[in-house]
């Protein structure tokens, strides 16, 4: 039952591992015969298997196991980027049972009321790496800000911007888009290309120049860009294409 290539593992931790049930739960299952292993029902919950040579079956359904999990979620505004929170709903809310059993947490923040891209996983080195100071990841917004976004506040944002705790942002990249007259004033829609991640900080970036973001949406982290067809509030595992780039 060994088979040959990744290390064997028990079977109860693999099924527990993918959220078939706990280990009490498996050896009841083992007992009416509704786990098997290359089409025989087994009879230990303990034995040892090969996740990535034997077939592992439980009710009938295959099993397979991974470790890990990537996720790129729409994030809907009115949601909170956390694994809990007692007042708000939280991003884990919007996910299956099946994909909440791998922990999954969400990579960085997006404040409530923005939408976007966030991606969670339960893979640490990599959201480490996303959002190590030092690394710089690109975070691309689109935005809508009241105020006439001008070719100075572009100039501004590239020298880079000083926050009103005094912080100094690194040099950003800021697009107009286009203007339109409302019954508020002068809203200008925006792209800004950022390279770090401090609180609120687009928010802060337009406070700063006198002007008041009241859209956002986060477009893309890095060189992965959130999928045109992903509805708002929907999400889906990463391609392997889609996982190179992050990694990038």
């Amino acid at each position: 039952m060994s088979g040959k290539g990744k290390q064997t593992l028990r079977l109860d931790k693999i099924l527990s591992h993918m959220g078939v049930g706990t280990r009490s739960e498996l050896k009841k299952m083992v007992k009416q015969g509704r786990i098997h292993v290359d089409g025989k029902a087994v009879k230990d919950s303990g034995v040892q298997v090969n996740p990535e040579a034997n077939v592992i079956e439980a009710d009938g359904e295959r099993i397979v196991y991974r470790e890990m999990i990537y996720l790129m979620l729409h994030k809907p505004p009115g949601v909170v980027s956390a694994t809990e929170d007692n007042r708000d709903k939280t991003v884990l809310d919007l996910l299956r049972k099946e994909d909440r059993v791998f922990n999954p947490f969400p990579v960085g923040r997006l404040d409530k009321d923005t939408e976007g891209l966030l991606i969670l996983t339960n893979d640490g080195p990599l959201a480490h790496d996303l959002l190590s100071p030092r690394k710089h990841v690109p975070k691309t917004y689109e935005a809508r800000v009241l105020g006439n976004v001008d070719e100075a506040d572009v100039q501004r944002f590239k020298a880079g911007i000083q926050l009103d705790d005094g912080y100094e942002t690194l040099p950003a990249e800021l697009t107009i888009l286009g203007q339109e007259e409302t019954e508020e004033g002068t809203v200008s829609s925006i792209s800004l290309i950022i390279h770090e991640g401090k609180f609120h900080q687009v928010k802060r970036m337009f406070q700063a120049v006198g002007k008041r973001v009241v859209y956002l949406k986060r477009v893309a982290m890095g060189e992965l860009d959130l999928a045109s067809d992903l509805a708002i509030g929907s999400y889906r595992e990463l391609t392997a294409d889609e996982l190179s780039l992050l990694r990038k």
